[in-house]
């Protein structure tokens, strides 16, 4: 309100009211002239179109808040793949309406080995959880709203005693009494494998229609079925299994998978979608049009880039990041062989000697974090970083000299400023110095090896 003079006139203007600046703060200084800035010119694109993270929530589950923060990580990282292993035998984590027991019986386990699957320890809470469709819905939507595609994995024919346990008619019931399986409680690679029958075929169609609905080919082109580590115990006792071995011709349990592989190449092709698997769907002849993600090492990314297939490098030797980063005993559950910072930093995704046909096949490259000992958040958070922000340059940098050319010391000299990055964005991760009180886990059974084994 403007109070008027008995004159008739305005008051005169009010000096203006001094601020006091927060105690050892000082006034900022004016410039005596304007400024100059010269404009930059950066140039800058990524190195490869496939610069991914794998994140296991079928072993331990990650609730949806958790997984929208590894996207925002994941975008701020210049990472543009987030592959969501979806299924496994320790858990079934995707809403299937048809099929309801997959998340009412498949996404629960009893109890939980903690550590190694050596370890006699067990965690006796009952585990589970699983994203409804509108979950995936908002974690595909927001992902792609931050330039990140998200690749589902439902693996067959193996890691599928889950998907077994809620329908028991799944697996091979002439060799194996199926019908009081449950959901796996520890590690490793379950026996119990998916029955090569027409009934599992239609089961697993009805199963990835839905999933193509939730993934939409704008933003998720592949869809990853596993196709690792299936033991062939079960189809070799089982007469079916050796009947359809002999009806389709493919020579022995090789072949019988290399078929159930084709059957969903085929499926997937017929509805504009591509299938990438494990490098193990090499064994006994790949689709034309399949993808492999090279795991054990570069020689199957190596094999299937020469014979004309696109590659997703990601080598349990360098870019496994659930195995330990250092060899020290305050390692929480020293799984693996040690692959310090730098020795992610040094890591190619494209083999030397590749012929220059064969390294246009790779299509880029991924880092895989398996969650069998990171049983939340702050666990995932420690074994990704600060390795995956090393990961994340040599993914992106197509000026990156080849190893062991590249400078450590000044990506060293830059992560101290990143670290600071990290810890305003609340990641608890793993300091230079060694893991923090509480991000040990002393009594936890691990198994580490002193060297990576060979690349096979």
């Amino acid at each position: 309100m403007i109070r008027r003079a008995s004159s008739g006139g305005a008051d005169p203007p009010a000096a203006p009211r001094r601020r006091r600046l927060p105690a050892g703060a000082r006034p900022a200084r004016r410039p005596r002239r304007p400024a100059v800035l010269t404009a930059p010119t950066v140039e800058d694109r990524p190195r490869f179109g496939w610069r991914g993270l794998l994140l296991d929530v079928a072993r331990h589950f990650l609730p949806k808040d958790d997984v929208l923060r590894y996207v925002d990580l994941l975008a701020a990282h210049k990472l543009n793949v987030l592959h969501l292993h979806l299924t496994d035998d320790q858990g079934w984590r995707i809403e299937i309406r048809r099929y309801p027991r997959l998340t009412g019986v498949g996404a629960w386990r009893s109890r939980t080995k903690r550590g190694h699957r050596a370890s006699p320890l067990w965690d006796d809470t009952p585990h589970g959880g699983y994203y409804t469709q509108d979950d995936i819905r908002e974690i595909v939507a927001y992902a792609a709203e931050r330039h990140v595609r998200v690749v589902p994995e439902i693996d067959v024919p193996g890691h599928s005693q889950a998907a077994i346990a809620a329908y028991p008619e799944l697996g091979n019931t002439d060799a194996v009494d199926t019908a009081g399986l449950a959901v796996w409680d520890t590690w490793g690679v379950s026996p119990n494998v998916l029955a090569p029958t027409e009934h599992v075929l239609r089961f697993y169609e009805g199963v990835l229609e839905e999933v193509l609905e939730l993934f939409p080919a704008e933003t998720s082109p592949f869809v990853h079925i596993g196709g690792d580590e299936c033991p062939k115990d079960q189809w070799r006792a089982s007469p079916a299994a050796q009947a359809r071995i002999a009806e389709l011709g493919v020579g022995d349990e090789d072949g019988l998978q290399s078929w159930f592989i084709r059957h969903f190449d085929r499926w997937l092709s017929d509805r504009g979608r591509r299938l990438i698997g494990w490098d193990e769907i090499l064994q006994g002849g790949l689709a034309p049009g399949a993808a492999v993600s090279s795991w054990r090492g570069y020689a199957g990314g190596i094999a299937a880039a020469e014979a004309g297939h696109d590659v997703v490098m990601c080598p349990e030797q360098y870019v496994y990041l659930d195995h330990r980063q250092d060899p020290g005993r305050d390692e929480p559950v020293p799984i693996g062989f040690v692959r310090t910072l730098e020795d992610v930093y040094r890591f190619d995704p494209v083999p030397p000697g590749l012929g220059p046909g064969a390294a246009a096949r790779v299509l880029g490259t991924q880092a895989n974090l398996w969650s069998e000992v990171t049983e939340n958040r702050a666990r995932v958070d420690y074994q990704l970083f600060p390795r995956l922000a090393a990961f994340a340059e040599v993914a992106w940098s197509a000026g990156l000299p080849a190893p062991p050319a590249r400078d450590l010391a000044d990506f060293e000299r830059r992560m101290t400023a990143h670290y600071r990055r990290l810890e305003a964005l609340g990641v608890d991760y793993r300091r230079p110095q060694g893991p923090l009180p509480w991000q040990r886990r002393p009594g936890l059974v691990g198994r580490p090896f002193d060297s990576p084994p060979p690349d096979v």
